[in-house]
Protein backbone atom coordinates (compact mmCIF):
# COMPACT_ATOMS: atom_id res chain seq x y z
CA UNK A 1 0.00 0.00 0.00
CA UNK A 2 1.07 3.84 -1.03
CA UNK A 3 -0.15 6.62 0.12
CA UNK A 4 -0.54 10.05 -1.76
CA UNK A 5 3.29 11.32 -1.06
CA UNK A 6 4.52 7.94 -3.07
CA UNK A 7 2.24 9.37 -6.05
CA UNK A 8 4.59 10.64 -9.34
CA UNK A 9 4.49 10.30 -12.74
CA UNK A 10 3.95 7.30 -14.68
CA UNK A 11 2.97 4.80 -11.28
CA UNK A 12 0.42 2.57 -11.90
CA UNK A 13 -2.68 2.01 -9.24
CA UNK A 14 -5.46 -0.39 -8.66
CA UNK A 15 -8.96 1.93 -8.57
CA UNK A 16 -12.74 1.89 -9.02
CA UNK A 17 -11.73 -2.07 -10.17
CA UNK A 18 -9.61 -0.80 -13.30
CA UNK A 19 -5.42 -0.01 -13.32
CA UNK A 20 -4.54 3.30 -14.40
CA UNK A 21 -1.71 5.45 -14.67
CA UNK A 22 -0.82 8.62 -13.60
CA UNK A 23 -0.09 10.97 -15.99
CA UNK A 24 -0.23 14.56 -14.02
CA UNK A 25 -0.46 15.31 -10.61
CA UNK A 26 -0.48 18.09 -8.64
CA UNK A 27 0.12 18.85 -4.42
CA UNK A 28 -2.04 21.07 -3.30
CA UNK A 29 -2.27 22.32 0.37
CA UNK A 30 -4.87 25.29 0.18
CA UNK A 31 -4.80 28.08 3.09
CA UNK A 32 -7.39 26.86 4.81
CA UNK A 33 -8.54 23.07 4.96
CA UNK A 34 -6.90 19.91 4.51
CA UNK A 35 -4.12 19.45 1.67
CA UNK A 36 -5.10 16.88 -1.27
CA UNK A 37 -3.59 15.83 -4.68
CA UNK A 38 -4.88 16.55 -7.60
CA UNK A 39 -4.33 14.00 -10.68
CA UNK A 40 -5.24 13.05 -14.29
CA UNK A 41 -5.50 9.24 -14.59
CA UNK A 42 -5.42 7.16 -17.79
CA UNK A 43 -6.99 3.69 -17.69
CA UNK A 44 -5.06 1.29 -19.18
CA UNK A 45 -7.05 -0.77 -20.67
CA UNK A 46 -9.79 1.55 -22.29
CA UNK A 47 -7.17 4.35 -22.57
CA UNK A 48 -9.60 6.54 -20.75
CA UNK A 49 -8.75 9.59 -19.05
CA UNK A 50 -10.07 11.00 -15.64
CA UNK A 51 -9.58 13.52 -13.10
CA UNK A 52 -9.65 12.49 -9.71
CA UNK A 53 -8.74 14.05 -6.33
CA UNK A 54 -7.06 12.07 -3.55
CA UNK A 55 -7.41 13.54 0.06
CA UNK A 56 -3.96 14.16 1.49
CA UNK A 57 -2.41 11.01 3.04
CA UNK A 58 -5.23 8.85 1.35
CA UNK A 59 -4.37 4.89 0.71
CA UNK A 60 -3.78 3.99 -2.68
CA UNK A 61 -3.45 0.38 -3.33
CA UNK A 62 0.02 0.61 -6.36
CA UNK A 63 0.52 -1.95 -8.51
CA UNK A 64 4.40 -3.85 -9.15
CA UNK A 65 5.70 -2.92 -12.36
CA UNK A 66 8.54 -4.52 -14.68
CA UNK A 67 10.16 -2.25 -17.31
CA UNK A 68 10.97 -4.28 -20.32
CA UNK A 69 12.30 -2.94 -23.75
CA UNK A 70 10.17 -4.00 -27.44
CA UNK A 71 11.00 -3.15 -30.76
CA UNK A 72 8.05 -2.08 -32.71
CA UNK A 73 7.49 -3.98 -35.51
CA UNK A 74 4.23 -2.71 -37.65
CA UNK A 75 0.35 -1.73 -37.18
CA UNK A 76 -2.61 -3.68 -38.60
CA UNK A 77 -5.87 -1.62 -37.84
CA UNK A 78 -6.04 -0.88 -34.50
CA UNK A 79 -3.44 -3.61 -33.25
CA UNK A 80 0.16 -2.82 -32.83
CA UNK A 81 2.55 -5.75 -32.72
CA UNK A 82 5.99 -5.36 -30.77
CA UNK A 83 9.06 -7.28 -30.25
CA UNK A 84 10.79 -8.21 -26.48
CA UNK A 85 14.74 -6.87 -27.51
CA UNK A 86 16.15 -9.71 -24.78
CA UNK A 87 13.90 -12.89 -25.75
CA UNK A 88 12.13 -12.30 -28.60
CA UNK A 89 8.81 -12.85 -27.66
CA UNK A 90 5.73 -10.84 -29.70
CA UNK A 91 3.05 -8.96 -28.07
CA UNK A 92 0.03 -7.11 -29.41
CA UNK A 93 -1.45 -3.86 -27.77
CA UNK A 94 -4.51 -1.76 -28.97
CA UNK A 95 -4.14 1.26 -29.79
CA UNK A 96 -5.68 3.25 -27.15
CA UNK A 97 -3.08 1.84 -24.74
CA UNK A 98 0.05 3.71 -26.85
CA UNK A 99 0.55 7.36 -25.44
CA UNK A 100 1.72 8.49 -28.85
CA UNK A 101 0.88 6.10 -31.18
CA UNK A 102 0.97 8.42 -34.25
CA UNK A 103 4.65 9.07 -33.58
CA UNK A 104 5.98 5.67 -33.56
CA UNK A 105 7.88 3.95 -36.85
CA UNK A 106 8.42 0.14 -37.69
CA UNK A 107 11.63 -0.20 -35.50
CA UNK A 108 11.04 2.14 -32.85
CA UNK A 109 11.95 0.74 -29.48
CA UNK A 110 10.01 1.63 -26.71
CA UNK A 111 9.72 0.94 -22.93
CA UNK A 112 6.49 -1.75 -22.01
CA UNK A 113 5.14 -1.37 -18.49
CA UNK A 114 4.08 -5.28 -17.31
CA UNK A 115 2.13 -6.25 -14.45
CA UNK A 116 4.21 -8.69 -12.46
CA UNK A 117 0.88 -10.35 -11.05
CA UNK A 118 -0.03 -11.44 -14.27
CA UNK A 119 2.43 -10.83 -16.94
CA UNK A 120 -0.02 -8.32 -18.60
CA UNK A 121 1.51 -5.64 -20.70
CA UNK A 122 0.00 -2.58 -19.08
CA UNK A 123 1.06 0.84 -21.27
CA UNK A 124 4.25 1.71 -23.84
CA UNK A 125 6.03 4.56 -23.08
CA UNK A 126 7.73 6.31 -25.75
CA UNK A 127 11.09 8.03 -25.91
CA UNK A 128 10.79 11.89 -25.08
CA UNK A 129 11.35 13.16 -28.39
CA UNK A 130 11.75 10.79 -31.81
CA UNK A 131 13.42 11.94 -35.54
CA UNK A 132 10.85 12.19 -38.66
CA UNK A 133 11.09 13.14 -41.93
CA UNK A 134 8.66 15.64 -43.69
CA UNK A 135 6.71 13.84 -46.74
CA UNK A 136 4.11 16.76 -47.29
CA UNK A 137 3.93 20.31 -46.71
CA UNK A 138 3.74 23.51 -48.63
CA UNK A 139 6.79 25.20 -49.63
CA UNK A 140 8.14 27.95 -47.21
CA UNK A 141 8.60 31.20 -48.43
CA UNK A 142 11.80 32.82 -47.98
CA UNK A 143 12.13 35.93 -45.49
CA UNK A 144 8.94 34.73 -44.17
CA UNK A 145 10.45 33.81 -40.77
CA UNK A 146 10.27 36.53 -38.37
CA UNK A 147 6.84 35.95 -36.78
CA UNK A 148 6.17 32.47 -34.99
CA UNK A 149 3.58 31.43 -37.84
CA UNK A 150 3.78 27.86 -38.38
CA UNK A 151 1.96 25.47 -41.52
CA UNK A 152 0.60 21.72 -41.24
CA UNK A 153 2.56 19.13 -42.07
CA UNK A 154 2.95 15.64 -42.29
CA UNK A 155 5.32 13.16 -41.00
CA UNK A 156 6.88 9.56 -42.41
CA UNK A 157 4.55 7.81 -39.70
CA UNK A 158 1.33 9.86 -41.01
CA UNK A 159 0.75 12.09 -38.54
CA UNK A 160 -0.19 15.69 -38.69
CA UNK A 161 2.21 18.41 -36.69
CA UNK A 162 2.64 22.06 -36.94
CA UNK A 163 5.92 23.17 -38.28
CA UNK A 164 7.60 26.14 -38.59
CA UNK A 165 7.14 28.04 -42.38
CA UNK A 166 11.03 27.52 -43.27
CA UNK A 167 10.87 23.87 -42.82
CA UNK A 168 10.39 21.87 -46.30
CA UNK A 169 9.87 18.31 -47.59
CA UNK A 170 12.51 15.61 -47.11
CA UNK A 171 13.98 17.80 -43.79
CA UNK A 172 14.23 15.50 -40.33
CA UNK A 173 13.07 17.17 -37.00
CA UNK A 174 12.59 16.41 -33.52
CA UNK A 175 9.07 16.05 -32.21
CA UNK A 176 8.50 16.58 -28.59
CA UNK A 177 6.35 13.30 -28.50
CA UNK A 178 4.39 14.16 -24.87
CA UNK A 179 3.47 17.22 -26.25
CA UNK A 180 3.14 16.18 -30.08
CA UNK A 181 5.17 19.35 -31.03
CA UNK A 182 7.79 20.29 -32.87
CA UNK A 183 11.33 20.78 -31.59
CA UNK A 184 13.76 21.95 -33.81
CA UNK A 185 14.95 20.74 -37.55
CA UNK A 186 18.09 18.33 -37.37
CA UNK A 187 20.79 18.99 -39.87
CA UNK A 188 22.70 16.32 -41.40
Amino acid sequence: MATTSDIKKGLCIKYNHDIFKIIEFLHVKPGKGPAFVRTKLKSVTSGKVIDNTFSAGHKIEDVRVETHKFQFLYAEGEDFHFMNTEDYNQITLQKSVLDAPDFMKEGEIVTVLINTEDDAPLSVEMPSHVILEITHTEPGVKGNTATNATKPATVETGARINVPLFINEGDKIKIDTEKGAYTERIKE
